[in-house]
This record gives structure tokens, C-alpha cells and sequence, in this order.
């Protein structure tokens, strides 16, 4: 049987995450749970500030886009380019090409999964190294990692919010260690 590779399928905004539950039920009932493995909507944590409030709030990553581990063959292309809310698969003309290794790693995807379905994550950052934020709302911050998530490519740090300790989540793409 093929290998499963990362495909990425563009769909119409707002619609994602209805696209990945119609081809998760579209799994069941034709039974493609060895062919289809995976549909991600990747999500990021984000701060944002709403009538002087302050909160972490979960937005798509890649708005426009889901996601998929897939085995490419016609049944499988036909599922999800007949998907309602879905308008290709990404590549050249109407050829998907799968993920490169260095793109997964860069999306957080990270591997092809191992024998266990779980990704093997190769992680630079420890509980307690001393970081500094390079990018985005906490850019110039230092701060010690106080947790580590593999799975979503984050640390946590503690930050001086309102004169409080707040921890916060930042991508391993948004960090340098010191």
C-alpha cells in the first residue's frame, strides 16, 4: 500500500472547519479510515486586546486551508475535491503535491508519524532555558521557559502583565535562546 503524505487543500474562508467534518463522516461511512488518516485546521494562540481587556484567543493559522494525511489515489483525491467548501488541492494545475519534510516541520506537523500514529519531535528548547521573544506583541522579551508542548511547537514564559506574572504561549518560530 502507498505511504500517507501531507496534502494540503485550499477551501472557501470561514469554511474550514466545516470541511474537515464533512471529510471526517464522508472516513466513516466509506470506511477510508486506513486511506484518510488526518485532518488538521491548525490552530495558534494569539493575545488580543478587546475594550482594554487582555486574553488568549485561538485563531486559524492558515485561514483558507486544511491540512490532510492522506494515501493519494483517485477515491481519495474524489472525497476531498468533492468536499463542499473545498476548492483544490494545492500544486501546480489540478496536481496535489505532497508536503516536504522541511514544510511539515515549518507548519508543525513535524514527521510522518511513527508506528504508534504519534510524530517523533525533535525539541531544542528545556524547561528553563532562558529565551528571548524575537517577534510578535512580546518581541525583546527574556524570560525562562516555564513548559515546553512538542505537539504545537510552543513554550511557555512568564511575562509582567499589569504588574503580575502571566504566563504566556509563544511558537518555537517566535524564540532564540539566549
Amino acid at each position: 500500500m502507498a505511504e500517507a503524505k501531507w496534502y494540503v487543500a485550499h477551501t472557501y474562508s470561514g469554511y474550514e472547519n466545516k470541511v474537515k467534518a464533512n471529510i471526517e463522516k464522508t472516513v466513516d461511512n466509506r470506511h477510508l479510515e486506513d486511506q484518510i488518516l488526518e485532518v488538521q485546521v491548525p490552530l495558534e494562540e494569539v493575545l488580543e486586546t478587546k475594550n482594554g481587556v487582555t486574553k488568549t484567543v485561538k485563531r486559524k493559522k492558515f485561514p483558507g486551508y486544511v491540512l490532510i494525511r492522506m494515501v493519494m489515489n483517485d477515491d481519495t483525491w474524489y472525497v476531498v475535491r468533492n468536499t463542499r467548501g473545498v476548492t483544490g488541492f494545492v500544486g501546480p494545475g489540478s496536481k496535489p503535491v505532497p508536503l516536504t519534510l522541511d514544510e511539515q516541520i515549518k507548519l508543525g506537523i513535524v514527521g510522518q508519524g511513527g508506528t504508534d500514529g504519534e510524530p517523533e519531535i525533535a525539541v531544542e528548547y528545556e524547561k528553563g532555558d532562558l529565551v528571548i521573544v524575537t517577534s510578535g506583541a512580546w518581541a525583546g522579551t527574556e524570560s525562562k521557559i516555564t513548559a515546553v508542548n512538542p505537539q504545537k511547537q510552543t513554550v511557555s514564559i512568564s511575562v509582567n502583565l499589569f504588574g503580575r506574572e502571566t504566563p504566556v504561549e509563544i511558537s518555537f518560530a517566535d524564540i532564540r535562546k539566549r
